[in-house]
Formats: C-alpha cells, sequence, structure tokens
C-alpha cells in the first residue's frame, strides 16, 4: 500500500361543496282577526307542489299580477315541485309525500292557496331545530369554502395535498457534529493556487486572530516559485494570500492575509486521542468547500511516508476512517470538543494505483502537537527544524528491530561523531529495539517516532549490541528542515 498526498397553474375545477341554505328563521304569528266562516268548498285535488307555511296568518288571494309566493301556481304555468336542499333527507318529523298540501276550488287559470283551518300546523320545537340545523350547516359551509380556498391559493387540491410536518426545529446540543459544523466551519478556508504548470486546490484553517493560517506544504509548494495563492472564506469572500515558511519534512506550511478579527481553531492535544475517538474532517475535497465528514479514529501512531522520495513527510499520523479526498488536504481533522487533534494530509491507495483517486476509508493526519511546534517557527523564522539522533539506517536489514548502518553512505558515517547516538554510546551495526518502550520494526516507525519529538527532547532507546541488549538515553539534536 503507498501513500499519496491528499492538496404549473392549478387546474380549474367545481366547488366541492353547494353553497349553504338560507338561514332560515321562524316567522311569528300575529294575532288573529275574527273572520266570518267560509262556505264549505267542493273537494278538490292536490295542488302539486304548493308548501305549507309554517306558522303563517290567512292572506288573501292575490290578483295576476301581483307577486306570486313560493309554492304558489302561476298562472299559465305547470306546477311546480318543491326540493329539498342537497344531500338532506327526510327526518324523523318529515310526513307522508304530499303532507302539508291543502285542497281547493280553483278555476283554471286561479291562484289557488290552502285555507288554514285545512293546514296542519308545525310544533315551534320543529322550527328552531331547522333553524339551528341550518345555521350549523351554514357555518359548515363556510369552513369549508375557506378551506378550499385557502388551498387553491397555494396550488394545491385537497386530493393531492401532502402532510406537513408540525414538528419544531430539530434539536442540536452542543457536542452533535451539526453544532461542531457550525463553529468551525467559518475558520477553515479554501485554497487556490494558480502556478506555470496549473492550478491546484486544498485546504487550511485559521491558526491566529490576524490572518495566519495553516495548511499543508503540497498545497502550496508552486507558491515558493511565485505562484499566486488566493484563499476562500467560508462566507464566500476571495483573499490574496503570501507564503510564511513551508517545510517539507513536515508537510506543513503556513500562509498570511491581511485580514484581523479571524476566529482560530484550537490545537489540541494529540497525544490524548484514542482509538474509536470522534472526529470531523472539514475541508474542500475536490473544490467543494466547506465539506463536512465524519468517522472515528481507527489507530494512531502510523507510520506514514507521504510525497515523492526526494522529499518524502515522515508522519506519525492519526488514522481515520472519515472521508478524506483530493483537496482535504489542510483542512483540520477535529474532535468532540471542536478541537484540532490532526491536519489532514494524506490518503491510503490500494497497490497499483499510480495516484489519489479519494478515499477508502483510510486516512492520515498530521498530529497537532507536531503541528504546533512546526507552525510556531515558520511564524518565527520562516523556517523549521527536525529532531535527530544522528545514525544512518540500513533499509536492506530484514530481522527485529531497526539496524544502525554498518558503513558510510555517500560519504556520511554510520553514526555521526559527537552526535547524540554517539554520545550515549550506540555504535554501527546495533539494532535499535524499541523508542520509549514502543517497540520498532521498520525504518520510518523509527523516522517517525523521532519527528514527533522536539529538539532538545530526551528518548529512552533500547539497544542490542551483539548479544547485549540495553537502554540507552539519548537527548534528541536539530537539523534545518529542507
Amino acid at each position: 500500500m503507498t501513500h499519496e498526498p491528499t492538496g404549473e397553474a392549478p387546474t380549474p375545477q367545481t366547488d366541492l361543496f353547494a353553497p349553504p341554505e338560507p338561514l332560515v328563521r321562524p316567522v311569528r304569528p300575529a294575532a288573529a282577526v275574527p273572520v266570518p266562516a267560509a262556505p264549505p268548498a267542493p273537494a278538490a285535488s292536490p295542488v302539486p307542489g304548493a308548501l305549507a307555511v309554517p306558522g303563517a296568518s290567512p292572506a288573501p288571494v292575490p290578483s295576476p299580477a301581483g307577486p306570486v309566493a313560493s309554492g304558489s301556481a302561476v298562472p299559465g304555468a305547470a306546477p311546480t315541485t318543491a326540493t329539498t336542499s342537497a344531500g338532506a333527507g327526510a327526518g324523523p318529523d318529515d310526513g307522508p309525500a304530499g303532507a302539508g298540501v291543502a285542497p281547493a276550488d280553483h278555476a283554471p287559470g286561479a291562484t289557488v292557496r290552502p285555507r288554514r283551518a285545512d293546514r296542519p300546523r308545525v310544533p315551534g320545537r320543529t322550527v328552531v331545530g331547522l333553524a339551528t340545523l341550518s345555521l350549523v350547516l351554514g357555518l359548515v359551509g363556510g369552513f369549508a369554502g375557506d378551506r378550499v380556498s385557502e388551498t387553491l391559493r397555494h396550488g394545491r387540491t385537497s386530493d393531492n395535498a401532502l402532510p406537513v410536518s408540525t414538528a419544531g426545529p430539530a434539536s442540536r446540543p452542543a457536542g452533535s457534529v451539526a453544532a461542531l459544523a457550525a463553529a468551525v466551519l467559518p475558520s477553515v478556508v479554501s485554497i487556490e493556487v494558480a502556478g506555470a504548470t496549473g492550478v491546484s486546490t486544498g485546504s487550511g484553517f485559521v491558526v491566529r486572530e490576524d490572518g495566519y493560517l495553516l495548511t499543508n506544504n503540497h498545497v502550496v509548494a508552486p507558491a515558493a516559485q511565485g505562484a499566486a495563492v488566493t484563499v476562500t472564506f467560508s462566507d464566500g469572500h476571495e483573499v490574496e494570500a503570501r507564503l510564511v515558511g513551508r517545510t517539507a519534512d513536515y508537510d506543513l506550511a503556513v500562509l498570511k492575509v491581511e485580514e484581523t478579527g479571524l476566529t482560530p481553531l484550537v490545537l489540541g492535544d494529540s497525544d490524548q486521542v484514542a482509538v474509536g475517538d470522534a472526529v470531523i474532517a472539514v475541508g474542500a475535497p475536490l473544490g467543494l468547500e466547506s465539506t463536512v465528514t465524519t468517522g472515528i479514529v481507527s489507530a494512531t501512531h502510523r507510520p506514514v511516508q507521504a510525497g515523492e522520495a526526494a522529499q518524502a513527510a515522515f508522519i506519525d499520523a492519526v488514522q481515520t476512517d472519515a472521508a478524506i479526498n483530493p483537496g482535504n488536504s489542510g483542512g483540520p481533522l477535529v474532535d468532540a470538543r471542536g478541537e484540532v487533534v490532526g491536519i489532514n494530509s494524506a490518503i491510503a491507495q490500494p497497490p497499483g494505483a499510480q495516484q489519489a483517486t479519494g478515499s477508502i476509508g483510510l486516512g492520515f493526519a498530521i498530529p497537532s502537537n507536531q503541528a504546533r511546534h512546526t507552525t510556531e517557527q515558520l511564524i518565527a523564522t520562516g523556517t523549521a527544524t527536525y529532531p535527530v539522533i544522528g545514525v544512518l539506517l540500513d533499509g536492506s536489514y530484514r530481522g527485529e528491530g531497526v539496524q544502525v548502518s554498518t558503513t558510510e553512505q555517500q560519504g556520511r558515517a554510520a553514526v555521526t561523531p559527537g552526535g547524540p547516538a554517539d554520545a550515549a554510546g550506540i555504535r554501527p551495526g546495533d539494532v535499535i529495539l524499541a523508542i520509549d518502550g514502543r517497540p520498532v520494526s521498520r525504518s520510518d516507525e523509527l523516522i517517525v517516532a523521532i519527528r514527533a519529538k522536539a529538539p532538545g527532547d530526551a528518548v529512552t532507546l533500547r539497544v542490542r549490541t551483539g548479544d547485549t541488549e540495553r537502554d540507552l538515553r539519548v537527548v534528541l539534536d536539530e537539523q534545518a528542515s529542507e
């Protein structure tokens, strides 16, 4: 496995409800006036369609030219049939068909009205009940009509409207991914570098409020040859940036923008990170700004050699399954407290892959403790140093531990005279088995473990000379980074 750096109008329709029936109000009977008894009239067939008026007083027969009351026969017209309102059936007080129609003598063309004495009297409670029913129907019809009107105004009809959420705003407590993203994103930037060979992109983040940004060296390396660097913040505004310093050995670089009042992210303690811790990766993968992915820490102290052999960065990496893709490089890996525990730098690729193609669930970040020390150096001097013990290692050795070279390499001594290893008693051909109690079996494991320290730190090496093993305390020296 190799490791590669990551840089319509609504359709008209009929009413759904018929108009409400008019409100019926009962008529209070007037005082009775004595009327001489009328002679009996010969029997006549009922007049179809004539309805009794509940509680009405007798009235004189109107002339043909006068107004025609509801239910009266119009001269020369066919009899009419009264109907009930749509949807209303016979109620418990309804009589048989034709009930309430009185017989009357009539001549052709005469207006016929029933005599009061022959008409049944409707109880007052029935009148009140009918009035109440009409009132209720009117209210229901009005409400339904209002809802239909509102629905049509919104371009929907009642038969195609979908359920509407009644839930309130989602709860996003402190520590949730949404809350963390909202806090971190304003401090994360996307970076574009336009050089002679093309344009490359990556990510970065604010480390100081006065405009200092941290990213990967492989993202902005062309800036050392004059390439223009443009930084885009999460609110969309762009600003030119200048390169302050960089180091290929740690794959870190610092940029400066002429802005103040920025919100820096806190560099946390990467030594406290544990496998299984939740993390989020923030950046601009494939140029997609302000992207957040989630995962866990899947391993710690993973030795990773990223980049080309000539400028390989040795990383004592934090491994994560959070998706990291090309363009995420230089962005922060953040823990559940919103603190940066790593700088996303590399992704693993299957054997045979010629270039980074995307995340396969194995991403690597430079530990924040290492980034802190190097960033402070780059801001202060524009350069950085890294710790050494003063030995050359034999890459061809196959066995337990890591062997110190037995011969010179390109004119350099296997053990630097007067260097830290020489002073501690390490000799050419010795085998280093562990560093600070952590076994090592490959050269890059020892190198990244040393580079995770700072010059002047002391480490304990378990060394075997021949058949003898011993622990040696070595104080690390420093060497300027290229």
